[in-house]
């Protein structure tokens, strides 16, 4: 049981400060009844705002598919944002709704958004090894040697002195300037940085796969709730 205002203020109704006010203008009912305490303790599910139930109160994981040139992050002295694209209330929710891992600006594709921090750790940590797969072109043919190479977990990035781990590459024998990349890591810029390791510029980069959520048909700025089996 939770607090009304507390609860309101989580799913991002309105602040605590806000919530008497939010109780007079709005038919909220707890358990089938009008409530204007903002005291009052309740569960979630007992409560009904103007007939609705309360938006996701068991938290958010949403997949979206990024498009160029907005960045991943809450401050918006660095440029649009992901997190625009969200309804105002989710972006209101405490704990915030945050990206699980980042995408560049420059990258496009699958992002996970959540406002479950367990969820942020399950996906990041380098324990449980999620594969993330990419999609890049580049501005040469790609060797065929680089298979084994990627694979091999021997290639060092420029500035660091750990390899990565293995990768898998696949490479398209009719657009051999196209490759997937499939990572189980997450060093900054990496797919760039391991293409730039054996002297090719990556053009396009496109997220389409992290973990078992796929990009499917997702247009650009699209968002969705990730399904139950998916988690």
């Amino acid at each position: 049981m939770r607090r009304l205002d507390q609860l309101l203020a989580s799913l991002g109704y309105c602040s605590r400060r806000e919530a008497r006010d939010f109780l007079k203008k709005h038919a909220v009912t707890l358990r089938g009844q009008p409530v204007r305490d903002p005291s009052a303790k309740t569960a979630p599910a007992d409560v009904l705002v103007d007939g609705e139930p309360l938006d996701h109160p068991d938290g958010l994981l949403l997949l979206m598919n990024k498009p160029l040139g907005l960045v991943c992050s809450h401050d918006e002295r660095e440029g649009p944002r992901i997190y625009d694209l969200l309804p105002e209330r989710w972006r209101a929710r405490n704990p915030q709704v945050t990206s699980i891992g980042r995408l560049d600006k420059d990258t496009s594709g699958l992002i996970l958004l959540t406002d479950q921090t367990e969820l942020v750790h399950k996906y990041t940590s380098p324990k449980h090894k999620v594969p993330k797969l990419y999609r890049a072109t580049t501005d040469r043919d790609l060797p065929s040697d680089l298979v084994p190479l990627f694979a091999a977990g021997t290639l060092v990035l420029d500035g660091e002195t750990a390899p990565c781990a293995p990768a898998t590459l696949r490479l398209f024998p009719a657009d051999p300037r196209t490759a997937e990349l499939t990572l189980i890591e997450g060093k900054y810029h990496q797919v760039r940085r391991m293409f730039a390791a054996t002297g090719a510029t990556v053009l396009t980069l496109e997220r389409v796969q992290f973990g078992r959520f796929t990009l499917g048909d997702l247009a650009p700025g699209q968002f969705r709730h990730a399904l139950a089996e998916e988690i």
